[in-house]
């Protein structure tokens, strides 16, 4: 049994990370087989939505510490961390750049790179009972794949020196009240409300969905009037596109458009 599972249903793909009697906890394959399940789903074009979540009773509990103590791990250098490692095939790397909507299921714990793997999907919905850990100073190490970025832009400086430095866990409750997370539901009721979202989102029109979540993502890091002008260019195309014309032909027929990505 793969350790990543991926299954499309529909315009649905959902990553599974699927190491339950170790929490899901991420082993060097593991990374390489989540970051091509990612990419299968984002040249996937029948794929309008991604969800990822975690089989069993943890989303992930960050990296395997055991894998890393092992001869061929990086406590004891058997898998060397040079200064130059190409980054670009790194799970939160290639959630980053993903234009296709993602949305984390978080169904138990997330702690370390698990916390910064959920913070790199777009939306957030959390059962219950999980709680988000941010351990990495208590550990030795700091958010090394992506926290310290997205975190402030999230819940702020203050907030985040708070939880980064002190090595905070946080309730579904909690994490909801910062803002990490848009939505907290029942365990049973995780998956069938992603699911629903998911579907919600893939009935929009997928390319203005991706131009979208392009802008916001260059938006994060240039200039209002740079941006507005962006915008301007990346809407040329949609107005083009087949898709535009069945979303207004629809809005003047009052029926519900059925877009094709075109």
């Amino acid at each position: 049994m793969s350790d990543v599972l991926y299954e499309r249903t529909g315009a649905i793909a959902t990553v599974t990370l699927n190491r339950p009697e170790r929490m899901n906890t991420i082993s060097h394959p593991m990374l390489l087989a989540l970051s091509d399940a990612l990419i299968t789903a984002s040249r996937d074009r029948e794929v309008r939505a991604i969800i990822v979540t975690g089989a069993g009773r943890a989303f992930c509990a960050g990296l395997d510490l055991q894998d890393a103590a092992s001869e061929e791990g990086v406590a004891k250098g058997g898998f060397e961390l040079a200064p130059a490692l190409d980054l670009r095939d790194f799970p939160p790397v290639v959630l980053h750049e993903l234009d296709k909507p993602v949305i984390g299921a978080i169904n138990g714990g997330a702690a370390g790179f698990g916390l910064d793997l959920a913070l790199g999907c777009d939306i957030r919905l959390c059962a219950s009972h999980a709680k988000l850990a941010a351990a990495f100073t208590r550990r030795g190490v700091m958010p090394e794949t992506g926290g310290t970025w997205i975190l402030p832009r999230l819940i702020g400086w203050s907030r985040t020196a708070e939880l980064v430095f002190l090595g905070r866990t946080l309730s579904a409750a909690e994490a909801l009240d910062l803002g990490l997370v848009s939505r907290v539901v029942e365990s049973s009721e995780l998956l069938p409300a992603a699911r629903a979202l998911a579907e919600e989102i893939a009935a929009c029109a997928p390319l203005a969905v991706q131009a979208a979540k392009r802008m916001m993502r260059a938006a994060l890091t240039e200039g209002f009037s740079p941006h507005v002008q962006r915008a301007y260019l990346q809407t040329l195309p949609l107005i083009q596109s087949q898709d535009f014309r069945e979303g207004f032909s629809a809005f003047l027929e009052k029926r519900a458009p059925k877009f094709e990505g075109r």
